[in-house]
């Protein structure tokens, strides 16, 4: 159940204002409502159960609704989305296990990847005089979740938003490793503890620590330089684990934005990894469970053995946007007057196998019709239909559009500056696989589905030998293939573990890619208008802040000059470019950028 609401709002204001937490929040009991039947005589039995349930990157979704195609969200395999679903699994859970035995946490990126959460943060904002309720603080209050951990994306939209949706909340917004920049005290709660009545001994306190990805720092610099800084998940781990023991914690639950165990994308930039759940979960001792988060992907169970301790430690993430809900079903014991861990396991529970909980439909209504309203307008006409289906592979006109955009808006930015004569390439990369922009008119929602981040533009000096590393890195997207190997679009792409949106073409230069050659030698024929480019030539790169900052690990931009930016969103300035030209003709902007070639054979 939420904390009481007097209380956590008396502690956030503390925080904010600078004040040092001697950890996390003070005991946090279930209500009277909640609490369990008294005992009865005889029944005590030693041995109790309680359930923690687990969402992670939510990332906007309250209805099943998809507001980039305007229609009930649908995949290949038929997955279901939004909180109003989980409010019905956990309503289930809840009337198995009762109240009193259920635990509902968050591991982050909640208001940051829908036009919903957009339309609250930029449209009409949280932090405006007259603040509306943020869509996603109104369905988990009503859910009833007990706390979530910060993820990277609520920093998008700056701290004030952040601290505007923190207020909203019945319950903690936990970050040991967000700290003020000034005296590296913490920004938000680390931990809560909550106290279950399980009907034997005495409550049961479990304590929930919060962590978020220390690139925060990187991908939103422009909001949180000098301000908040985000130290290692495993070494803060060490810190709070020990305080929660020390503060009455029988069981530590983890809420980690931050995957068990794959690549960093940091390179150099940081010291500490990326995605550290499972170096937490195998290196601090009396940690029992860890809901995981940011890989976007679905773990229903991994299990752990922790170093030094022996002990096995459980991890689970559910996939993405409420399409699984996590559920950790632990057994505990009540001996020699406490409470101890004998078995945890965990399990995912889908979304789609119930209908969405029509009173969470029922409180968002009002806020969907506007934001369903917001995204049909109409903003121009398209001669053509232009699809993202092939752009794993090949150069099509959609992603030249971003291009385009961003290379034209540099270009005007940079008009009476001394850079007005270098030429100006652009940086673009396919972050949904269904954008589609339509024949004929061209809607909000169409622009909008085609960049799904809230990046904005900058622009880099780069050198021709630095634009082709940029591009040989780029180029470990693609499998090695040899001259007379089958094709297999599957494999093709996507490989080193690299997401779509970390394969980035340049707008602006033609150029072959040679699959028959290593990573670090594919990237040939590279020309500006025809003339081979001059390695030491200069060259603005046109960049989204997430690059420029160093997500992805590309090589030289991050350290480059910087020629331009602004805080303008990519996406409305594509709104507000496609507007100003009214009609787009792919004619003017696509094709000719790159090819996938094998021994200059064109692959397709």
């Amino acid at each position: 159940m939420p904390l009481n609401r007097r209380d956590f709002v008396a502690r956030s204001a503390a925080t904010a204002a600078g004040a040092a937490l001697a950890g996390g929040l003070p005991l946090a009991t279930a209500s009277p409502a909640a609490a369990a039947p008294a005992e009865q005589p005889g029944k005590a039995q030693k041995k109790q159960t309680f359930t923690v349930l687990g969402t992670t990157d939510l990332h906007g979704r309250v209805l099943n609704w998809d507001y980039f195609t305007d229609a009930e969200y649908d995949d290949k395999a038929h997955n279901d989305v939004g909180l109003a679903k989980i409010s019905t699994l956990v309503k289930q859970v809840r009337e198995e296990k009762g109240c009193h035995r259920t635990l509902l946490i968050d591991a982050g990126d909640i208001i940051q990847g829908t036009q919903l959460t957009y339309y609250y943060a930029r449209v009409e904002p949280i932090t405006g005089k007259r603040p509306p309720k943020h869509p996603m603080a109104e369905a988990m209050n009503a859910i009833g979740y007990d706390a979530a951990a910060l993820g990277n994306h609520e920093f998008n939209y700056g701290i004030p938003t952040v601290r505007a949706f923190e207020e909203q909340l019945n319950f903690p917004l936990l970050g040991a490793n967000a700290l003020f920049a000034k005296d590296e005290k913490p920004a938000f709660p680390p931990y809560v503890i909550k106290e279950l009545h399980l009907g034997h001994g005495r409550p049961l306190r479990v304590g929930i620590l919060g962590l978020t990805n220390p690139g925060i720092a990187i991908w939103d610099k422009a909001n949180v330089a000098g301000k908040m800084v985000f130290p290692g998940i495993v070494e803060m781990a060490k810190k709070y684990v020990p305080r929660m023991k020390a503060a009455g914690a029988d069981v530590i639950v983890v809420s980690a934005h931050s995957g068990i165990d794959e690549p960093t994308t940091y390179g150099d930039q940081l010291p500490w990894p990326e995605d550290a759940s499972g170096e937490m979960a195998e290196t601090v001792p009396d940690i029992d469970a860890v809901l995981v988060g940011h890989t976007h992907k679905e773990v229903p169970q991994r299990l752990i053995v922790n170093k030094k301790t022996g002990k096995t430690v459980v991890l689970s993430e559910p996939l993405c946007w409420a399409q699984r809900l996590s559920r950790f079903d632990f057994e505990v014991e009540f001996a020699r007057g406490q409470w101890h861990v004998t078995s945890v396991t965990s399990t995912v529970l889908n979304s789609n196998t119930v209908p969405e909980d029509p009173a969470i439909v029922q409180l968002l209504s009002a806020q969907h019709k506007k934001v369903v309203e917001y995204v049909n307008q109409a903003i121009g006409t398209c001669k053509t239909a232009l699809s993202i289906a092939e752009a794993r592979f090949k150069d099509v006109p959609i992603i030249d559009l971003i291009g385009r955009v961003q290379a034209d808006t540099v270009k005007a930015a940079l008009a009476s500056t001394s850079y007005a004569n270098l030429p100006v390439l652009a940086q673009a990369a396919p972050f949904n696989r269904t954008a589609v922009i339509p024949a004929g008119t061209v809607k909000l929602r169409d622009a909008a589905g085609l960049y799904i981040y809230e990046n904005t533009l900058e622009a880099r000096v780069l050198t021709g030998a630095q634009i082709k590393d940029y591009l040989e890195f780029s180029a470990k997207y693609f499998a090695q293939l040899a001259p007379g190997d089958a094709v297999n679009l599957d494999t093709l792409t996507n490989q080193a573990n690299t997401p779509d949106y970390n394969f980035d073409s340049i707008y602006g230069l033609s150029y072959d890619i040679d699959l028959t050659q290593p990573v670090g030698s594919r990237i040939t024929n590279l020309t500006l208008q025809g003339a081979p480019v001059d390695p030491a030539a200069q060259f603005v790169l046109a960049v989204n802040n997430y690059r420029a900052n160093g997500g992805g690990n590309f090589p030289h931009v991050a350290k480059a000059p910087v020629a331009w930016s602004n805080s303008e969103e990519i996406r409305n300035t594509m709104i507000t470019w496609v507007k100003a030209k009214g009609v787009l003709d792919p004619a003017e902007f696509g094709g000719g950028t790159w090819r996938l070639v094998r021994a200059g054979v064109p692959l397709f």
